[in-house]
């Protein structure tokens, strides 16, 4: 195959010396300014006087933070699936099914075409910033290997259709790229995930891989099961010799971090961390894998970001580019090419620089437990697993963690951390991994440390081992397994929880 590394390279130059040049600030008001501009007619636009907004402050007074619950209950659910002129002007052709990760529920989320151009660009600036920083790059002398969802989507309507976002990304992969991605279009098309992992197993074998993207939980899983089909080294260098550049994202990567590296450890490939969501990719790894993610301000979105501690006020402060704050944890909104306005993400975010604006995700709305008023925050929970992981030497696959409360006078509640490791380490390990995970989140949280002291008000927490591939089977048991689906790593929902823990049982 023709090997197009060179031009991107070009392009990667120009790329790069306006991404040097940018004001994120500017960008971002030109973003605002079209997207009302382009929705001004529309039935949304009207209601919320899109014509007379001329800044940030115009479109904040006019424009109230709204969750899906609302665009659903109130601008979507009845003319679904034909949203065309509702919240945005074009036909809106897909739905990216959201994973519910927290409780399970499926979200509807408009994918416009010129959503999907944007996917398209965020996934080239991917690629930029890779042959920038390894110029004797071949990246497009080989294939990406795309882990994804099906590419058979569920028609709703003549024209519309729902899936995965990976599914719906894979299905439109323009002409001139398909020969670049694997798995081929038969293999991409099979719904059921285990036999899709095999089929592609089968198939890359004689498939030059230089580049690998997907979910690092659902990644490990294909190494694993790479390896062991083909009694090779658990390697990248045995599995795929010309592996360039591994993309993950939507989970922290903190947990994983030493599997990966070690997978790496005979490859000069690298790793580039990437923030895409069903609503819109928001942030790359532009630098060093400890820098950040830098937001996208010039591709179809819009950012405001609210203090998560004011989420539940009447009247949340709404700050954007201009007047962020470094250190603070912000929950996202999101305005899109697709017709969300204000919309909350579920996300939270720390900015660690504004200039270029750089920021961390720390964890999900949903994603803090605080069953006693310990307060944390999936970051400090995905932190304290990964530091007690290195304390006692153990690699984990996956985890979740939910509150148990107390049955009896006198009890305590707690944590269950329910733990599924690589290698299953002994009764001390696991003992010491416990009081690694206590320290440190006594260590990170000032609430946690308070309840937690002298054993008054919260006990220990507990760590339940399970399996490897215990995770892949509950979430295959909910109909979750694969391509988007990620295990939700704190359950606050009780259904939820006690269908994880009933299987643990089991």
């Amino acid at each position: 195959m023709i090997d197009a590394t060179p031009l991107l390279r070009a392009y990667a130059r120009r790329r790069c010396a306006q991404l040097a040049a940018e004001d994120a600030v500017a960008r971002q008001e030109e973003q605002l300014r079209r997207l009302t501009q382009h929705a001004a007619e529309t039935p949304f636009g009207r209601a919320h006087d899109f014509g007379h907004i001329r800044t940030v402050a115009d479109f904040q007074a006019r424009v109230p933070l709204r969750r899906y619950e609302g665009f659903w209950r109130d601008w979507w659910q009845r003319p679904f699936p034909r949203l065309a002129n509702v919240t945005w002007p074009s036909p809106i052709p897909f739905f990216a099914m959201s994973s519910g990760t927290t409780s399970g529920a499926s979200k509807y989320v408009p994918v416009s075409p010129a959503m999907l151009r944007a996917n398209r660009r965020a996934a080239l600036d991917v690629l930029v910033h890779h042959v920038t920083h390894r110029p004797r790059s071949r990246i497009l002398g080989g294939k990406t290997f795309l882990i994804g969802g099906s590419s058979d989507l569920k028609q709703e309507a003549p024209g519309i259709f729902s899936g995965d976002l990976s599914g719906v990304v894979a299905k439109r992969t323009p002409l001139w790229a398909r020969p670049l991605t694997f798995p081929p279009p038969a293999v991409a098309l099979m719904r059921d995930w285990d036999a899709k992992v095999a089929a592609c197993i089968q198939h890359a074998g004689a498939v030059d891989i230089r580049c690998i993207t997907g979910t690092p939980s659902w990644l490990l899983v294909l190494f694993d099961r790479h390896a062991a089909a083909r009694g090779a080294p658990h390697t990248a260098r045995a599995l795929y010799p010309n592996l360039e550049l591994i993309v993950h994202g939507a989970v922290n990567f903190a947990p994983y971090r030493n599997r990966f590296e070690t997978f790496l450890a005979d490859s000069d490939a690298e790793l580039r961390e990437v923030y895409p969501a069903s609503e819109g990719f928001i942030a790359i790894a532009d630098e060093g894998s400890t820098d950040g993610l830098r937001l996208l301000a010039d591709n179809g979105l819009f950012f405001e970001f609210v203090p998560v501690e004011e989420l539940a006020a009447p009247s949340p402060r709404r700050f954007w580019l201009a007047d962020v704050e470094v250190g603070i944890n912000y929950a996202i909104l999101l305005t899109s090419c697709a017709g969300l306005w204000a919309y909350l993400l579920g996300d939270t975010v720390r900015f660690v620089s504004r200039r270029p604006p750089r920021l961390v995700v720390t964890g999900r709305t949903s994603y803090m437990m605080s069953a006693f008023g310990e307060h944390l925050i999936g970051e400090e929970l995905e932190d304290a697993i990964a530091t007690a992981a290195r304390a006692v030497a153990v690699d984990v696959s996956d985890f979740a963690v939910g509150a148990v409360f107390p049955e009896r006078p006198g009890e305590l509640g707690g944590h269950l951390f329910i733990v599924e490791f690589a290698v299953a380490p002994d009764g001390v390990r696991i003992a010491a991994f416990a009081d690694a995970l206590d320290s440190r989140l006594a260590l990170l949280n000032d609430d946690y440390r308070a309840h937690r002291a002298e054993g008054f008000g919260l006990a220990a927490p507990q760590v339940h081992l399970v399996p490897p591939g215990f995770f892949a089977a509950w979430m295959s048991s909910r109909g979750r397994l694969g391509g988007q689906n990620k295990v939700p790593r704190v359950i606050n929902d009780r259904q939820l929880w006690a269908d994880l823990r009933a299987f643990a049982g089991r």
